[in-house]
């Protein structure tokens, strides 16, 4: 076995974090705690780019947190409505084409059913894979174990249950 690729791929870690620490002094470098903190200095959230400089830009951020964790459940209703309407559609459709007269009216209507049962599922698995995505982004942002990120997490899906949740508090499986 070749461990020459294993040496080379710890140097090259070793230099990075060494270059880390010889930065500039007014740069600002992304901290990753793996303790709850209540610090801000050089917060990331999930990006880079996504920096915590100041004040301002933490409240911003914990702003965009809120607005980001009330969406969630704004997705989740979505979801149950079209969920909804597609179940109520299908329903429909296979009464009237148990109504229809006839051999060729039966097979006609079941056609039908399929393709809006098809469809249905496919914009069903469509919403399911945008919520697990958008589920397990706010978990990166509680990640951070920031204390004030992790507060704007709750208190957006408090207020996203209360404008769009559903008949019951109790949670599905999710990061979120």
């Amino acid at each position: 076995m070749d461990h020459s690729t294993h040496d080379h791929h710890a140097h090259l870690m070793h230099a990075s974090a060494n270059s880390n620490m010889h930065a500039s002094p007014g740069a600002h470098n992304c901290q990753m705690s793996m303790f709850f903190t209540w610090s801000t200095k050089d917060l990331c959230l999930v990006f880079r780019s996504w920096h915590v400089r100041n004040t301002t830009t933490l409240i911003l951020s914990l702003l965009a947190v809120i607005a980001l964790s009330a969406g969630y459940e704004l997705v989740r209703d979505l979801a149950r409505r079209y969920e909804a309407r597609v179940d109520g559609a299908l329903s429909i459709s296979e009464e009237t084409s148990s109504l229809l007269p006839g051999r060729a009216g039966a097979v006609a209507g079941a056609g039908e059913a399929g393709r809006k049962r098809r469809n249905g599922r496919i914009g069903k698995a469509m919403f399911y894979g945008v919520q697990v995505f958008y589920s397990f982004f706010i978990m990166l942002l509680f990640m951070t174990y920031n204390g004030w990120v992790m507060i704007s997490v709750a208190v957006g899906s408090a207020i996203g249950y209360t404008i769009w949740g559903g008949s019951g508090a109790a949670k599905s499986v999710a990061c979120h």
